[in-house]
């Protein structure tokens, strides 16, 4: 890159506090000695609150610890991560957080700790566990005793009215039916047809 076009200290400074991201930087102590203005904006919380382990507050109870041994675990190693949990936002709702992390190194090569990015990813989140519920109530449907009569196969729905089986699932979930034929009803069909042809040639 031409030296006109690089950034200035204050520039960059400038970039990292109004990224439309909340940044976070770990030393090697494995706290937190940094959190830029998009962070503190979400949380609510100031710098001071948030330094060392502070932010770990706003984590929901019921991620935290699969969330700090997560973290651990891959700063002992020096390993790029990524996972998601709650993160309690300012006016008291907790938000689904995609946190990607990864270690830094100072201009002699020598490893400094871990510098984060986190996305609020809960509409995301709740659209999955919505698709979710909505297929577990699908199977739920089509689970249990289902009467099916032994010759064509119709299956006798709550209305007491015989339907195709191909009807009744696609009713209550979404599957789609693609018609073939298996190898045992193919091999009685073509006896069938050389039955037929010995027949009418006899």
């Amino acid at each position: 890159m031409h030296s006109s076009a690089r950034l200035s200290a204050v520039e960059y400074q400038i970039l990292v506090e109004q990224a439309p991201i909340l940044i976070w930087r770990a030393d090697l102590s494995m706290g937190c000695d940094y959190f830029n203005e998009r962070w503190l904006s979400f949380t609510g919380r100031t710098m001071e609150q948030e330094r060392g382990n502070g932010w770990a507050k706003g984590v929901h109870p019921d991620d935290f610890q699969g969330c700090l041994e997560y973290y651990v675990a891959h700063f002992q190693r020096r390993q790029a991560f990524e996972m998601e949990y709650r993160l309690k936002r300012a006016d008291g709702q907790y938000r689904w957080i995609f946190d990607r992390g990864s270690p830094y190194f100072d201009l002699e090569g020598v490893f400094s700790g871990f510098i984060g990015s986190c996305v609020d990813v809960t509409e995301r989140v709740e659209a999955q566990e919505a698709l979710k519920r909505l297929h577990e109530e699908e199977l739920k449907e089509l689970g249990g005793f289902l009467p099916i009569c032994s010759y064509c196969k119709k299956i006798r729905n709550d209305a007491n009215y015989w339907e195709q089986i191909e009807s009744f699932v696609s009713r209550h979930s979404s599957a789609i039916f693609s018609h073939g034929i298996c190898p045992t009803c193919r091999d009685k069909v073509m006896e069938e047809i050389d039955r037929n042809r010995s027949t009418r040639g006899g």
